[in-house]
């Protein structure tokens, strides 16, 4: 094939790239040049780390299992990794000068299954520093800009995946979750992605913020790409303390997901005219309030019509405790990522200051110059809430009220709806630097994210509009399931995915 510009992005999903793979159209070195170069080309800033040669041998491995007939589900699928996942070869820094040098000795579960499956990794994507953000302007290495609007963010804190994705530099890419961190820039960069329950994707190897909220995801184009990694990802690992071995009394393990997801697509098949018929969508009315801008307002009514017309019915919901998500969150995440941080300490690795006088001037500095303004504020919020006098009056009772959201969702579930539907942020991508001046503007943007996150219950977005300047700029769609629901929530997505374009449309090339 004489031109290879471009040539990944000819194939609108990962299922067609698989079949021009082992139909020989097209080879997965060819793939992997292809994706570089437009990676390499890009100015978007979502790429913290290339090298094109441990990308290289990767596709070449891919394109032997392919000639052998042993290869695996992802084969010669070109995709890129968050930079909290550790990789052997690749740095792995999480967007810190406290890591900038580093290199692991070992791959992360995640990373270590989808190269067992065959993809190719194309390198690390920027995100918020230890991921800690929701726009991506806190990354040491500066901002990623998103494909529909250079001048806006692409959300956070998995900007960069959500970026890369939506400009097409790779079929698809892994984020993490823990306030909204894979929803919320899906939303605001047009693309899908899914946040599953928590344990049941391997957290080993995933650099940590808060150990009872972090949740790997995958960002794609479609729920069906979505199906493909999450599926090979989910899985009971022993080496992560909060893996789980079953879920609802079904093994966890791979094949899990697409069973789900098969059993809710032969059902919608069999409904004929009508696929969704008898599914109660919950619409809570606390995610519809003076908070919500119209633009974003108007796509959601849209798209809740539309499944209205595939069948589903709409109940109106309430989630009373929407609003304290916020204040519980920022209690509970700072105190886990004090705990968390505290290893960074210029001993074992990491960086160090280069001049002080003892053990605890070492500390000190190498924390203050290694870490930016956000994680270390983070971290002072934490470790005031966890400190003697004060541990009873926020943290404890931060996580009473984390309790009573729990109950919320259950209660709703039980009695009113199957899944529940709304939007995913406030408003559309906000243009960079606009918050400089109130650091914690930006938390509020977290409210329709942050209960799922604190629950632990499976969620998606996917696009369904756009609003904003001119009208282009997407708005994603919150789809929220109850416990190991994964499957049925792609299913519904799909089934969404099957009967609109909005997925389909992409950004001019930046």
């Amino acid at each position: 094939m004489s031109d290879t510009s471009a040539l990944h992005t000819r194939y609108d999903s990962i299922e067609a790239l698989r079949a021009a793979l082992r139909a020989k159209e097209v080879s997965a070195l060819e793939l992997a040049d292809s994706a570089l170069s437009a990676a390499q080309a890009s100015s978007l800033n979502a790429f913290l780390h290339i090298d094109p040669e441990l990308t290289r041998a990767q596709a070449r491995a891919a394109d032997a299992a392919l000639a052998a007939g042993n290869a695996g589900p992802l084969a010669g699928i070109p995709i890129a990794h968050k930079d909290v996942f550790v990789t052997r070869g690749w740095r792995t820094t999480a967007a810190s000068r406290m890591l900038e040098h580093y290199t692991s000795p070992f791959d992360a579960t995640v990373v270590q299954r989808l190269a067992q499956a065959g993809a190719v990794s194309l390198g690390k994507l920027n995100c918020d520093e230890f991921a800690m953000g929701s726009g991506n302007e806190n990354s040491a290495y500066g901002p990623v800009r998103n494909p529909w609007d250079p001048g806006c963010v692409p959300g956070g804190s998995s900007g960069g995946s959500a970026a890369a994705v939506a400009a097409g530099l790779a079929a698809a890419a892994t984020g993490t979750d823990t306030g909204g961190s894979v929803r919320q820039p899906a939303a605001l960069c047009g693309v899908s992605g899914i946040k599953p329950t928590y344990g049941t994707v391997s957290r080993f190897g995933m650099v940590a913020f808060g150990s009872s909220l972090d949740q790997a995801g995958p960002i794609a184009r479609h729920a069906r790409d979505l199906l493909e990694l999450l599926d090979v990802i989910s899985g009971f690992d022993p080496r992560d303390s909060t893996s789980l071995e079953h879920c609802d009394g079904a093994p966890n393990q791979p094949g899990r997901v697409r069973a789900g997801f098969d059993a809710a697509r032969a059902a919608q098949a069999a409904a004929g005219a009508k696929p969704l018929q008898g599914l109660r969508i919950g619409v809570p009315t606390e995610f519809f309030n003076a908070g919500l801008a119209d633009d974003v307002a108007r796509a959601i009514e849209a798209a809740l019509q539309h499944f209205e017309s595939l069948g589903a019915a709409r109940v109106a919901v309430s989630l009373p405790r929407t609003s304290l998500s916020i204040p519980a969150y920022y209690v509970i995440a700072p105190a886990e990522a004090s705990s968390n941080l505290s290893r960074y300490d210029g001993v074992r690795y990491g960086h160090r200051a280069a001049q002080y006088r003892d053990l605890a001037e070492m500390v000190s500095r190498s924390r203050s110059e290694g870490f930016g303004p956000e994680v270390l504020r983070r971290i002072m919020v934490g470790t005031y809430v966890l400190s003697h006098g004060y541990y009873d009056a926020y943290y404890l009772q931060a996580q009473k009220v984390r309790r009573m959201i729990v109950d919320d969702f259950q209660q709703a579930y039980a009695q009113h709806c199957d899944v529940i539907m709304g939007p995913v942020t406030p408003a559309v991508a906000k243009p960079l630097g606009v918050n400089r001046d109130d650091p914690t503007a930006d938390w509020l943007a977290d409210v329709y994210t942050l209960g799922v996150s604190l629950a632990g219950l499976p969620a998606m977005s996917v696009p369904c509009g756009f609003g904003g300047p001119q009208g282009r700029l997407p708005v994603g769609l919150q789809i929220i399931g109850d416990y190991f629901s994964e499957g049925r929530l792609l299913a519904i997505a799909d089934c969404y995915q099957q009967t609109t374009d909005w997925h389909q449309r992409k950004p001019e090339a930046q």
